[in-house]
């Protein structure tokens, strides 16, 4: 379940990459967006999850928090998600790329190797809530900017001002 790419390595997230994720995290996003440990770790528990790691030696590089969840239901930030997590689709609920792997495609390598396996797994769509003017990455990557109810564009907002519901069709991956 290792990959290579540019000499980085790929795997699952694990419980114990999980002090380096949230250096990470911290170096990455403003502190009303920053979750706990515990809130990292039960996304690692859900059945349906697609939590990758990135890695340049033994530094962690990268991470994708990915899952099965619920259509068009995103968690509240800080969250404890539950391991029976519905797979009506896969959220991607964070990805973070450190000052040292930012450049080397390893965020987008992450997302489509998650998406590619949800799709083998017969999930058919992907949803995430784009942050702090990330909009236009996610742009890049196949997502697109639906129009969404008022309840959910509410739960989107508690995610800040620059927010963005975004959701790929993922059956032809």
């Amino acid at each position: 379940m290792y990959e290579r790419l540019h000499k980085l390595i790929v795997r699952p997230l694990a419980p114990m990459d999980l002090p380096a994720a949230l250096r990470i995290q911290a170096e990455c996003y403003p502190a009303f967006l920053r979750e706990d440990e515990a809130a990292f770790a039960s996304r690692l528990q859900i059945a349906a999850t697609y939590c990758l790691a990135a890695f340049k030696g033994d530094a962690l590089i990268a991470y994708l928090l990915a899952h099965g969840w619920a259509r068009e239901a995103p968690p509240s930030v800080g969250t404890i998600l539950p391991p029976a997590a519905p797979r009506d689709v896969l959220f991607l609920h964070d990805l973070a790329v450190s000052a040292l792997g930012r450049g080397s495609g390893i965020g987008a390598h992450l997302v489509e190797r998650a998406l590619r396996q949800a799709a083998r797994d017969g999930i058919a769509e992907a949803e995430l809530i784009a942050v702090e003017g990330a909009a236009a990455y996610w742009q890049r990557l196949g997502f697109t900017e639906p129009i969404v109810t008022s309840t959910l564009a509410t739960k989107v907002a508690g995610y800040g001002p620059r927010a963005r519901w975004m959701r790929r069709d993922i059956r032809t991956l």
